[in-house]
């Protein structure tokens, strides 16, 4: 029996919530995409930086387990290097006679050479930068002395043909043309750095928006009050913004997306057009969300906020049902064990990560065993410690910067009201201690598992709760 093709669709830096199906982004081909499929709105990504998170997509492993805490570009040469030894996914397709191809972003490691890890061909695409042509409506940060200004947001007379999320969607076209005439199956990795900021945009896409009568996110006028400092001190860059820019930062945002839903309905009509849709494995993610002005802030890093570690990602076509939301808690990393599950190939093995496959079959779309997922921040230039634990409709923010966040994301979705010091959650926040000191203890994060030194308990509980 021939194995399934694999479409995976990667953006760079889109939150999750612009899939549901109330929200102001015009994304007719994703839609499409999830009626065949299944939408998982709980998704989440194990690291809100690029780097980090697509390493992370590649192996099935947390951060701290394959080396590459930071983007790889912002330090020294013997930083945050992948670690070798640990199977990719790619490699088990290659190995069972996968056709494979990758295009586009890779900032996985910085060798740039896919060969090694099971990408049989790759090409990175040489287009128009983001700020080529002329830019109308743009925006540029303030900026204190002795900061470069930069761009927020802009629309460009550049059309997406020439930018790259065309041409690495060209790239993408080109290798299912000639996949498709082959007896082996293929996978196709298609990976655009839109909507990363700045958030630039097409002229014919920003028309499709009405920026006066845009909604804002309901939390981009919080306070912070009773959040971490740092998270103020992040959004002085901001600060000068009124309405009508913040309006025209999301309508950029939105009109990014409306062009990458464009060109990767021409893969997907491809797929219909040649007879392979239904028996293709589409696939669509993203490395980490994007703030957009949620909390006075922008872009992501700082903050364990939802807006930048919730992801959009579907699954449809063999092995999944279709027209189906999930409340299945998964991860970026749990993707490949997933797909290599679905092909019916043997799994990576990674510890930190398992197949969802079973939530893909669950027609009334419940959580089943995935209630609980963990997230890791390592910093970004600023050495910092972060772990983010969700379970059910809680999620905790262990900070080693300031002190906790507890939020109940059922009653307040938005993150308002930090709870770790209101009464009568404290049991709340052990169970979530003892869950996060779990896979700090599982995935081999000995640092932070022997972290016993008085002036270093920055734990609500410290790793003897686990009754060890």
């Amino acid at each position: 029996m021939r194995r399934p093709n694999i479409l995976f669709l990667m953006t760079d830096q889109m939150q999750g919530r612009v899939l549901d199906p109330d929200h102001p982004c015009r994304t007719p081909n994703l839609d499409r995409l999830a009626a065949r499929g299944v939408r998982l709105p709980r998704a989440y990504t194990p690291n809100a930086v690029c780097s980090p998170a697509r390493a992370s997509l590649m192996t099935g492993l947390l951060p701290h387990s394959h080396g590459v805490l930071e983007v790889t570009h912002t330090v020294d040469d013997d930083q945050s290097c992948l670690r070798t030894g640990f199977p990719h996914w790619a490699q088990r397709l290659e190995q069972a006679g996968y056709r494979t191809g990758y295009f586009g972003k890779w900032h996985v490691e910085r060798t740039g050479d896919m060969g090694r890890f099971g990408w049989q061909v790759a090409a990175t695409p040489k287009a128009g930068g983001k700020q080529d042509g002329r830019l109308s409506l743009e925006k540029w940060d303030e900026h204190p002395e002795g900061y470069r200004q930069t761009l927020l947001y802009g629309v460009t007379d550049v059309p997406p043909e020439r930018r790259g999320v065309g041409v690495t969607t060209d790239l993408g076209l080109s290798f299912l043309e000639e996949a498709a005439s082959g007896e082996a199956p293929w996978c196709c990795f298609v990976s655009i750095t839109e909507p990363h900021d700045p958030f630039v945009t097409g002229q014919e896409a920003f028309a499709q928006y009405d920026v006066d009568s845009l909604p804002l996110q309901p939390n981009v006028g919080n306070d912070l009050g009773g959040q971490p400092n740092l998270y103020r001190k992040a959004g002085a860059a901001w600060r000068d913004m009124d309405e009508r820019q913040k309006r025209e930062a999301a309508a950029c945002y939105y009109a990014s997306i409306t062009e990458i839903d464009t060109q990767y309905g021409r893969l997907l009509d491809f797929l219909e057009s040649s007879g392979q849709l239904d028996d293709t494995t589409v696939v669509l993610a993203s490395d980490h969300g994007e703030l957009l002005g949620s909390h006075g802030l922008y872009c992501k890093n700082w903050t364990g906020f939802e807006e930048v570690y919730s992801i959009p990602m579907v699954v449809a076509g063999p092995g999944a049902l279709p027209g189906v939301t999930s409340q299945a808690r998964v991860g970026l990393h749990d993707l490949g064990p997933t797909l290599l599950e679905l092909a019916g190939l043997e799994t990576i093995g990674a510890p930190d990560s398992r197949s969802f496959a079973s939530a893909l079959q669950d027609p009334a779309g419940g959580a089943g065993d995935f209630t609980r997922g963990f997230a890791e921040y390592h910093g970004s230039r600023y050495r910092v410690s972060q772990r983010i634990v969700w379970d059910g409709p809680w999620k905790l923010c262990w900070n080693g910067f300031d002190f906790d966040e507890l939020y109940n994301l059922d009653d307040d979705p938005y993150e308002m009201t930090n709870l770790i010091d209101v009464e009568g959650h404290e049991e709340v926040v052990r169970s979530l201690m003892r869950y996060a000191w779990q896979v700090v203890r599982d995935t081999g994060d000995e640092s932070l598992l022997n972290s016993h030194y008085p002036i270093l308990r920055l734990g609500r509980y410290g790793p003897g709760v686990l009754g060890e």
